[in-house]
């Protein structure tokens, strides 16, 4: 494995293999509970596989933190329930929201943190890596569909 792992100014994930750099990635586990140190896929931000890595252990110390800082960070999900707040308009915008976990304020440091996931399905990353999810945004109330109509 010849890749390296960084972060852009946007604090996105950068795979760059030699001249190659794809923007957007994130690692994810084919077994969490059962093998967690083995099998995990890099994938693009549409989910497609562009490599995979047998063992953490083989990998270089830098690369390999960095994957598992990421696996931390994604697999603390809350899903948010509604936006408490009006966030200003400006960046970074602070938002209060309800999520399943309980109501929490965080900072989003611009409306590139904003991903649509699917038809329906959103993510939202905060100015300190934690990824909320909102699994469908049909099911939001009024004022938060108005809210996140901004940032998309």
């Amino acid at each position: 494995m010849n890749f390296t792992l960084e972060r852009n100014e946007r604090r996105q994930l950068v795979l760059v293999d030699g001249g190659e750099r794809i923007v957007d990635v994130e690692p994810v586990r084919a077994f969490p509970l059962s093998d967690p140190r083995r099998m995990i896929s890099i994938v693009d931000s549409r989910g497609r596989e562009i490599r995979f890595i047998e063992s953490l252990d083989a990998m270089p110390e830098a690369t390999r933190k960095v994957i598992e800082s990421e696996l931390a960070l994604r697999e603390f999900v809350p899903t948010l329930l509604r936006v408490v707040n009006a966030p200003e308009h400006t960046e970074p915008a602070t938002w209060q929201v309800e999520t399943d976990r309980g109501i929490t304020t965080f900072e989003l440091e611009s409306e590139d943190s904003v991903h649509r996931r699917g038809p329906y399905r959103v993510s939202i990353v905060d100015s300190h890596g934690i990824r909320y999810e909102i699994p469908d945004t049909r099911k939001l109330d009024y004022h938060s569909k108005r809210v996140l109509d901004r940032f998309l």
